[in-house]
């Protein structure tokens, strides 16, 4: 028997399905982790695998990229939580504002779910409404205001909302579909009492969707012919898709933005910004109420400053060469099925893609959900068995890291050829 086979039976004895998280979780069981570093994370068998989860795109850097490591060391020997304002803190702020040119002001905090908790809030705070506009498929954190129709796990175990959740909250969530403009008005015109619309610039927890052309554009023009506060979600794509995150890419200004994941290249932070005149909502000043033990925690503060430094000194190298691996191994891996007469579609962008097992486009949630999820999950296997990790889920992201090689890439694609050749089979 496995060690981790060993470890997941005992797991399932003291936590509940034997994982701290859903999509951690696969058939028959998980496979433990010993250690990770660079491109590569080892079990607990010592099975050494390219990984290209990379803690669901938090790892950017790769695994213990030595920058953060070592300002992270530092920092410990001053001390792990001093619950009072540090100068570190101000540090931060001033390097997320100088790259995302839509925020003024930025509230620290823990996890990508408390900051569009948050950002939610602020913009009911800021509007006097109650009503709040998701997209289909778009995950924002496990809390009730958008645990509706989301994506991620909730996709993948097909919860579409919550047990335990409030359907005195869920019923000021409406939903709409993702790259639908008309939809979106519709919506507006209906209702009156619309607080805020947040959205993931680009869908990447539903495999990965992007956004049609003039879709994010015609969003912000709505929303502020309307006054409703746009919110973008860039828990994923914040730092990821470039220094200044998916706004920079498309050239958008949202009112409120969150962020997460690679923003500390996967230490526990998160962050709201916005407009100065909505972020001075927030308490002690303002009545609109956020507070937490851990925010600001100086050793993952550390390391948001080390991740931001670093990427903005290497940026130039950074996203070319993670766009041009990008491609190469999208372009490689259609050609690759479509040899094999295998229907699918290929979404890439910047450092994200996914392969979906269907013969038709796949823009929005529905599209996802139809494409063939029991072939993806022999992907999955077969791709696991080869060493190679990939999130277990379809409606999650294969993310490249700056740890990747081009030996890394060339190995991938072999394990992509035996498992799509098990697909077809």
């Amino acid at each position: 028997m496995s060690e981790s086979k060993k470890l997941f039976n005992i797991a399932k004895k003291v936590i509940p399905s034997g994982v701290n998280s859903p999509v951690r979780y696969f058939e028959p069981y998980p496979f433990f982790t010993k250690k990770a570093n660079g491109a590569y994370i080892w079990d607990a068998d010592n099975k050494r695998y390219i990984d290209f989860c990379n803690g669901y795109g938090a790892l950017l850097l790769g695994h213990r990229r030595k920058e953060i490591i070592k300002s992270v060391s530092n920092q410990l020997s001053k001390g792990t939580l001093y619950c009072t304002p540090t100068e570190s803190e101000i540090e931060l702020s001033k390097l997320i504002i100088g790259n995302f040119p839509s925020v003024d002001k930025v509230r620290l905090m823990n996890t990508g779910g408390e900051a569009t908790m948050t950002a939610i809030r602020l913009a009911r705070g800021f509007t006097k409404k109650k009503k709040i506009i998701k997209f289909e498929g778009c995950y924002h954190g496990a809390h009730d205001s958008v645990l509706v129709k989301a994506g991620s796990g909730s996709a993948h175990n097909g919860i579409s909302v919550s047990d335990g959740g409030l359907d005195e909250v869920s019923k000021n969530t409406l939903v709409v579909e993702y790259n639908n403009i008309e939809d979106l008005q519709k919506t507006i015109r209906k209702n009156k009492d619309i607080a805020g619309v947040i959205v993931e610039p680009i869908l990447a927890n539903m495999g990965l969707i992007l956004p049609e052309k003039n879709f994010l554009s015609d969003l912000r023009k709505i929303t502020k012919e309307n006054n409703i506060p746009l919110i973008f979600d860039e828990v994923v794509t914040g730092f990821r898709v470039a220094p200044g995150g998916a706004q920079e890419h498309f050239g958008i200004k949202p009112d409120i933005t969150t962020m997460a994941k690679a923003l500390s290249n996967g230490f526990t932070i998160s962050a709201v910004g916005g407009k100065k005149e909505i972020m001075d909502l927030l308490s002690p000043r303002g009545k609109v109420y956020q507070a937490s033990t851990f925010a600001g925690n100086p050793i993952s503060v550390s390391a948001a400053i080390s991740s931001i430094k670093t990427i903005n000194k290497i940026k130039n190298k950074l996203y070319s060469k993670l766009e041009r691996f990008n491609l190469l191994f999208s372009t490689a891996l259609d050609d690759m099925a479509t040899d094999m007469k295998i229907p699918h579609q290929i979404n890439f962008t910047a450092s994200m893609f996914q392969i979906f097992f269907t013969n038709k486009p796949v823009v929005d949630y529905q599209s996802s959900k139809n494409a063939n999820a029991k072939k993806f999950q022999k992907l999955f296997q077969t791709l696991l068995k080869k060493g190679i990790f990939i999130a277990p889920s379809q409606f999650e992201v294969v993310f490249l890291s700056d740890a990747h090689t081009q030996t890394d890439l060339n190995k991938t694609l072999d394990a992509y050829h035996s498992a799509l050749t098990s697909v077809k089979n």
